[in-house]
């Protein structure tokens, strides 16, 4: 996969040589190049704002550099290459998520515009959705004073799932929200050695060697966590896609289903009041050892 990204501050992507994405670079499984667009400015201040039409405070990016470095940027793709998919990160767009990962980390060719001060000129964007698959998009609902941090999240998502990027393949299938049985779920709690911390045990199922059971117990931990953490998401599932084991596993957290089939939380339901998450996953896995109870931070 090729990954470009047109940014004033090229230096803020250096974490992109480290960790798995560096050792992906390293292998050659992501050719990152990294741009930077004061290159294609051509006054003795290297600007690329100005002030806004219409007035109003801050400064918006120029149309002029970003079309002379996406032009050129685009212009060394192969001839055999398939077009690429331009990613502007904005608050305003739509949001990221581990479908739209998944769906990224198909495409051969990535193309990021991070944006700095009040964003760029919107003649730009619409410029090049009339030839290019242009995605805006948002990695939540806050503001950052640039688009640079979202291009690491989103990279890092994406490239952790391509192929020869992680040392077990398998591992991102059970991730949260990964598409198939965890879509709108959170990952439970986990737990390695030593098998005591600090008075505290491993819940007992872990140790049992049984593999249905584990199998169970961690998708019930899912379904506690995301009650407690995230119950928008629980209310999204899919009645379809929830077995009798599923049901009951919502029923004794005090879910119960609607009319329409989705489950929504029921009078006797814990309240999500910032800790519920440990108190949803007691009450999901009540599986102790030495008479300890489990962490449910997964901490």
């Amino acid at each position: 996969m090729r990954l470009d990204v047109v940014t004033i501050f090229p230096e803020y992507l250096e974490p992109l040589n480290v960790s798995l994405v560096g050792k992906a670079r390293a292998r050659g499984v992501l050719d990152v190049r990294v741009h930077d667009l004061r290159a294609w400015t051509h006054d003795r201040h290297h600007t690329v704002d100005d002030t806004p039409y219409g007035g109003g405070p801050g400064m918006v990016m120029k149309p002029e550099p970003w079309g002379e470095a996406l032009d050129e940027v685009l212009a060394t793709g192969r001839p055999d290459q398939d077009s690429p998919v331009l990613v502007v990160p904005t608050p305003s767009g739509q949001p990221f998520t581990q479908e739209l990962a998944v769906e990224l980390a198909g495409k051969p060719w990535l193309v990021f515009t991070p944006a700095r001060y009040e964003g760029i000129d919107r003649r730009v964007i619409e410029e090049y959705a009339e030839r290019f698959d242009v995605r805006e998009v948002s990695i939540g609902d806050y503001v950052l004073a640039g688009g640079e941090a979202p291009v690491l999240v989103m990279v890092e998502a994406v490239a952790r799932l391509l192929p020869g990027v992680l040392g077990n393949a398998a591992s991102h299938q059970d991730d949260s929200f990964a598409p198939g049985t965890m879509a709108n779920l959170l990952e439970g709690p986990v737990y390695t050695k030593p098998p005591e911390w600090r008075g505290r045990g491993i819940p007992e199922v872990l140790l049992s060697g049984h593999h249905g059971r584990i199998a169970r117990w961690r998708r019930d931990q899912a379904f506690a966590r995301t009650v407690g953490n995230r119950p928008d998401l629980v209310e999204r599932c899919a009645p379809e896609a929830l077995d009798k084991h599923d049901r009951a596993a919502l029923a004794a957290l005090g879910w119960e289903p609607g009319a329409d089939g989705h489950w929504r939380p029921g009078p006797g339901a814990a309240p999500h009041d910032g800790v519920g998450q440990r108190g949803a996953e007691e009450q999901a896995a009540p599986d102790r050892q030495h008479g300890l109870e489990q962490d449910g931070t997964g901490a």
